[in-house]
């Protein structure tokens, strides 16, 4: 491909156009903010993301989205998940019909229940040419060369592999899955249980409790998948267990991150306030939650995190009515065997 827009100037945005510059290929980063447009074509660094991070002259910034996506070959959306419909909508009438689009923002869309990738086809239409990216995959370490690796799930197969050979770089290490629904449900559901982690960290408990969090958020993820058609392996791999650990165990996770401070009495407002970042599973552990109601699955984790982070609930009476739930089979609604 010799253009590619990038639709999204955050952390990973600035990563992804990082990575694709460095091989060569044109991109048309679209950056709501004309500041970090400008920042970008005149410095050759996002002036409020990864500033330390140096753009290739093949990254062109601009806050006209028709102007972004003039004459890619190829979309990578980059946005939060609550902007991903509005900004395809923004893009639809200047996007070809066949224009590969892949979607690397993590939630469940609030009242529709619908996926990203639903979202996608619900604006634009054809859902052939829509893939997802999801993995262990911190833009702080992508962006400086650190051996990384991720999958991409895509409806047809061919998309797949388009979108695979244009990821893969030395340090960066692609594969592929058919389970559309079950890498993009890993990777609204694992930031819900880093916020977990990160409360169980701001509370000084210790890696017993984080592990247990880890272990019972992944069997809670995999119910849900489970129960809209996922292949449980997909809860396995890196879109599964590997994004889970990275995102409920690194410095770099956001949503650890607030976790934390919601344990030490701080807010979502403070949170960004002090980042500039969002952290996505304070919007999921509703979103999430509400689609395991609508398909009759018990998510306890998921209800006690979005307790603790809407309602206001201690995370000390979080925890005990966690510890207190009536004993069940561990591998019980995971599909793994016959329930």
């Amino acid at each position: 491909m010799s253009k590619v827009a990038v639709i999204g100037a955050g952390s990973w945005g600035t990563a992804v156009s990082w990575l694709l510059g460095g091989k060569g290929i044109d991109v048309g980063l679209w950056a709501r903010e004309p500041e970090i447009a400008d920042g970008i074509n005149t410095a050759r660094h996002n002036p409020m993301y990864l500033k330390d991070i140096e753009l290739s002259s093949h990254v062109r910034a601009t806050p006209d989205i028709a102007e972004a996506v003039a004459g890619a070959q190829a979309v990578v959306i980059v946005t939060p998940s609550h902007g991903v419909r509005g900004t395809a909508i923004s893009m639809a009438e200047h996007l070809g019909g066949d224009v590969p689009v892949i979607n690397l923002s993590k939630g469940v869309e609030a009242g529709t229940h619908m996926r990203m990738t639903q979202v996608l086809e619900d604006v634009l239409g054809n859902r052939s040419r829509l893939a997802a990216l999801s993995g262990p995959n911190h833009a702080e370490e992508v962006s400086k060369g650190v051996p990384s690796a991720t999958v991409v799930a895509a409806y047809d197969e061919t998309i797949g592999c388009v979108f695979r050979d244009l990821f893969m770089a030395p340090f960066f290490r692609v594969y592929t899955n058919p389970d559309v629904v079950g890498v993009e449900l890993c990777g609204a559901s694992k930031n819900v249980i880093a916020v977990g982690a990160g409360i169980s960290d701001g509370m000084g408990y210790g890696d017993n409790t984080k592990a247990t969090v880890m272990t019972r958020g992944l069997a809670e993820m995999s119910r849900l998948g489970h129960a809209l058609g996922a292949n449980p392996m997909t809860y396995m791999g890196l879109a599964g267990m590997g994004d889970l650990i990275a995102t409920c165990t690194s410095r770099h996770s956001r949503n650890r991150g607030l976790g934390e401070m919601i344990a030490k009495g701080g807010t979502i407002a403070e949170y960004e306030a002090t980042t500039h970042m969002i952290a996505e599973g304070a919007t999921s552990s509703v979103t999430v939650y509400d689609l395991g109601i609508s398909v009759g699955i018990e998510l306890p984790l998921t209800h006690y995190v979005r307790a603790i982070v809407h309602d206001g609930l201690s995370p000390a009476d979080a925890g005990e009515a966690l510890m207190g739930r009536p004993a069940t089979d561990e591998l019980h609604g995971m599909g793994l065997v016959d329930d």
